[in-house]
């Protein structure tokens, strides 16, 4: 049965292209006609649907920005106590000098640290300083860099470009057709590729995801790393995902690479706008050489959010929390599908796991999965990016709902018409246009 929510969603197609403002939050991802789609108020790790249905959220936690849980205590008060003070001025707010301090002291290889509000701004200023450093053009890409003009370009001279890097099917309508020729992507752990596209373009920057699903190879981050520092490549670590949840701050502490840039987002404000780029003081004055300004990088609020959610985390060793979470909820989920004769392949770092079924009828399943356990209480999908809030009692809840599915795909597995289970249409698979 329909609800406020579906009605909202399909009211909102009308007036806003594709329905909403992230591609990863639209309903046809999930359950298409009977996913809740909008939230009255959330807590934890629990959601309150227009209806005022409550859930478990087992799904994206708010795409991984809010590690802490919805709604943190701490970290609203102190958001709450800088409002009543006046988030906006004409002069600046200290904060984000307190925050700059922060960030280097935590990444001593950086000087220099500039603010933005999301993700993809922080990607397009980190690409803009390396270009002013070098004078160059060219960059050399691996992984998910966001939506402007700069990234999109890779699929210029091949519109399957991205399909290694999260955006299969996207068109890049509206980027300039100049941009042709000024992005290169290469594979994971394949080396030989960055340094064949370093051997015909003069690059301005490599720029890549430090890990998404599979670790580095020996070698291969190393190798990234000298390959940048012999051709005078900036090399730029998009952490903006994989910061502060397995390290406490950037995920190439743990290898030991150290970047020239890197980008922070998502976690760092526990729900609260805020992204920064860091980096080296010599790449980053080069940002002085341009033009790189917006009014509202200057607000209070992402800068208050982001100190009292770097103090929490240092309290609660939250990323040890977080990739023990999750390393328990990936292994739950195999000795599920061993236990029902299925074979599942895993995805993502521990505290961002996901897996997919490996048969033909692997989506299916996954929106069988989706249906299933939002009867239960859950909003739950095939992947989950965990937070502090999902206790033992409520990872067990969730464990004991997702028994009954997996027994169902067994059967499915075993000739039962997974069509026959199935309330509306199949999921929509990755990003593509859901217009």
């Amino acid at each position: 049965m329909a609800g406020r929510g579906q009605d909202l969603w399909i009211k909102a197609k009308s007036l806003i292209p594709g329905g909403n403002m992230l591609l990863s939050k639209r309903s046809e991802l999930f359950l298409p006609g009977y996913w809740p789609s909008y939230f009255d108020r959330a807590h934890g790790c629990e959601v309150w649907d227009l209806d005022g249905n409550h859930y478990y959220d087992f799904a994206q936690m708010s795409v991984g920005a809010c590690s802490l849980g919805y709604c943190h205590s701490a970290v609203d008060a102190a958001v709450q106590k800088v409002v009543s003070k006046g988030v906006m001025s004409t002069l600046n707010c200290p904060e984000e000098v307190l925050l700059a301090e922060r960030l280097i002291e935590l990444h001593p290889w950086a000087q220099m640290v500039r603010f933005a509000r999301t993700g993809g701004e922080a990607n397009a200023i980190a690409v803009r300083i390396a270009r002013a450093a070098t004078g160059r053009d060219a960059v050399a890409i691996c992984g998910y860099h966001g939506w402007h003009d700069w990234y999109l370009a890779t699929n210029l001279q091949n519109d399957s470009s991205l399909e290694e890097h999260l955006l299969p099917g996207l068109e890049p309508n509206g980027v300039p057709r100049a941009l042709a020729g000024t992005v290169f992507p290469f594979s994971y752990n394949r080396l030989d590729q960055l340094e064949s596209i370093a051997a015909s373009q003069h690059l301005a920057a490599v720029k890549m995801e430090v890990q998404r699903t599979n670790p580095p190879e020996p070698g291969f981050l190393e190798g990234v790393r000298q390959l940048c520092s012999r051709n005078g490549i900036v090399l730029i670590f998009d952490e903006c995902t994989s910061g502060f949840r397995e390290t406490f701050g950037g995920l190439h502490l743990k290898y030991g690479v150290e970047p020239d840039l890197a980008m922070f987002g998502k976690a760092l404000g526990n729900g609260y706008a805020i992204t920064a780029t860091i980096g080296r003081r010599s790449v980053m004055e080069a940002a002085q050489s341009t033009f790189i300004s917006s009014t509202f990088w200057t607000e209070r609020i992402g800068p208050v959010a982001a100190l009292k959610t770097l103090e929490i985390m240092s309290l609660e060793k939250s990323w040890e929390k977080l990739t023990s979470i999750g390393s328990s909820l990936r292994s739950a989920w195999q000795k599920l599908a061993d236990s029902h004769g299925l074979t599942i392949i895993h995805s993502g770092l521990p505290s961002l796991a996901g897996f997919s079924f490996e048969s033909p009828g692997a989506l299916e399943y996954k929106t069988l999965m989706t249906q299933e356990m939002l009867k239960r209480g859950f909003l739950a999908g095939a992947s989950c990016y965990v937070s502090l809030a999902h206790t033992p009692p409520i990872l067990e809840s969730y464990l004991e709902s997702l028994e009954h599915v997996f027994s169902l795909i067994s059967e499915c597995e075993d000739g039962r018409p997974v069509g026959d289970l199935l309330d509306g249409s199949v999921c929509h698979s990755g990003f593509k246009r859901l217009n």
